[in-house]
């Protein structure tokens, strides 16, 4: 008996911390709310995006195509270009949605907008040759991977020493 009321205690107490913790976090978000912008902590100010924000676009998309919702990954990475058409990774990462969809005409534009903007980019390169993997076209990927591997991509490298072991 004395147990359960030790148990009960230890948790009426976490529950109070969790709720003063809670209540002290709403009422300094309050505070900092209605402060001018020059009186608002170095850390808020790092992490607001909004809407009008290319990085708010672009982080809703990465976020679907990670969680496998390539379709609306795509109208966010759009919304990204729309806002800030030098962004070569929305354009890369539009790209490999595509492909995952298995559109891969648009994948490889899309792939190639970004390489245009940054020829030297291993990622872009090993992205890029996995499309053309999925698309069944293994010499121009394998190309790709080569490139991608002599920019020092430690995912291309990787995958050419799996190929060239099981060749062996």
């Amino acid at each position: 008996m004395k147990l359960k009321s030790i148990l009960a205690a230890i948790s009426i107490s976490f529950l109070v911390l969790v709720l003063v913790f809670a209540f002290a976090a709403a009422e300094a978000a309050q505070i900092t709310a209605g402060a001018p912008e020059s009186e608002k902590p170095e850390a808020d100010k790092q992490t607001e995006t909004s809407p009008q924000d290319a990085d708010y676009w672009f982080d809703k998309g990465a976020l679907c195509a990670t969680y496998g919702n390539d379709r609306a990954a795509i109208q966010y990475f759009q919304k990204a270009v729309s806002l800030d058409s030098n962004r070569s990774g929305a354009y890369f990462e539009m790209g490999i949605s595509y492909g995952q969809l298995g559109n891969f005409d648009q994948a490889i534009i899309l792939v190639n907008k970004a390489l245009e903007m940054e020829p030297q980019n291993g990622l872009y390169l090993y992205g890029r040759g996995r499309v053309y993997l999925l698309a069944g076209k293994e010499d121009q990927a394998m190309e790709d991977f080569k490139k991608a591997a002599d920019l020092n991509d430690e995912d291309a490298q990787t995958y050419l020493e799996h190929i060239a072991r099981r060749l062996n």
